[in-house]
């Protein structure tokens, strides 16, 4: 005896590989497994449409985003990049030294580091304080190179955005799977 996958009954099958107990809930398997297959296709298709038709700018926001959340469970352990405030339970932003507006910068691990939000938005990047606390995370060097290269531009094509968001989407991946070990 097996159970019914639509009505739940139990009913004797005529093969092994029978999933229902009549032609009705045959009919009603075979069209809610239609709809459902029906449903990815469109789901895959939407998504494929979506990445062909970014604009420069989609790509952009989208590299952002997946590198701003690199940053942050990158940083998640290191404390405020200014004021020194655990970050651990608690929102907070990927804060850039040279804000974003430094196109050249802007996708820069040595220029971004994990900062609170009062810090970062409140306080307009406390820089005063920044400053003097990212020499804790890269060495000065690093700084003056950056300080040297803040104006420089950045001008990346669709297919460089997209290999920077495979990039930062395994580096997040990775990530991920340090901090679940």
């Amino acid at each position: 005896m097996k159970k019914c996958k639509v009505c739940s009954k139990e009913f004797e099958p005529y093969r092994s590989t029978q999933k229902v107990c009549s032609f009705e809930c045959a009919i009603i398997l075979t069209n809610s497994e239609t709809q459902r297959n029906f449903k990815k296709k469109v789901a895959f298709e939407r998504k494929k449409f979506n990445y062909e038709n970014l604009t420069l700018s989609d790509w952009k926001k989208k590299v952002q985003t997946i590198f701003n959340k690199y940053i942050r469970l990158r940083d998640v352990n290191k404390g405020c990049v200014s004021c020194g405030v655990p970050l651990q339970n608690r929102k907070f932003d990927a804060g850039h030294f040279y804000p974003s507006t430094y196109e050249g910068l802007r996708f820069n691990e040595l220029n971004v580091h994990g900062q609170c939000v009062p810090c970062n938005r409140e306080k307009h990047g406390n820089l005063h304080e920044y400053r003097k606390r990212i020499l804790t995370r890269i060495n000065q060097e690093d700084l003056d190179w950056l300080d040297a290269n803040r104006n420089t531009k950045l001008k990346l094509s669709k297919n460089e955005l997209e290999d920077l968001f495979i990039h930062y989407t395994n580096k997040v991946k990775n990530e991920q799977l340090k901090q679940n070990d």
